[in-house]
């Protein structure tokens, strides 16, 4: 049984290089979206393990640029 690994909600903004804010952080919380989190007394933490869940949720896929065919006559970049 491992023990799980919690971050404060400084360190979450950290973590996603300051893109989640303090302040949205508190309103994710106060609308129930965002990742989990849990309430110690007046402590917030963040399971390391729900946000790499909540990471894998809101990832973007994007789709191989291989894929997409080339029209001739198309130019992407003047020149």
């Amino acid at each position: 049984m491992s023990a799980t690994k919690f971050l404060t909600a400084e360190e979450v903004s950290e973590r996603y290089r300051g893109g989640v804010s303090l302040g949205t952080l508190r309103n994710w919380r106060a609308m129930k979206i965002g990742p989990s989190f849990v309430k110690v007394g007046k402590a917030v933490l963040y399971p390391i393990d729900e946000l790499e869940a909540w990471d894998e949720k809101n990832r973007v896929r994007c789709r191989a640029s291989a894929r997409l065919p080339v029209r001739q006559g198309d130019r992407r970049h003047p020149g």
